[in-house]
């Protein structure tokens, strides 16, 4: 019977032990990651995004190659298609 004490004693300290561990580290994570202002809002750009008529590569739109025919993912598309 004393050693069932002393094996519930050890667990309930141990127990304890984990608890305030855990605890402490949730605060230091939350001090070194501080949640997001509320106030500033990041803005995402958006990309429009087009297949190359050749080939069928997608890529945005700002590096497409325009052509007579189309759009084109590189220079030699534009002449294949062209020609």
């Amino acid at each position: 019977m004393k050693y069932l004490l002393i094996l519930a004693l050890a667990l309930a300290v141990i127990w304890l032990w984990k608890a305030h561990r855990r605890s402490s580290l949730a605060e230091k994570a939350r001090a070194q990651n501080p949640p997001p202002a509320t106030g500033k809002s990041k803005t995402l750009q958006t990309t429009e995004v087009i297949a190359c008529d050749v080939c069928a590569v997608h890529l945005p739109l700002n590096e497409a190659l325009t052509g007579g025919r189309g759009v084109y993912c590189s220079e030699a598309h534009r002449r294949q298609a062209e020609s």
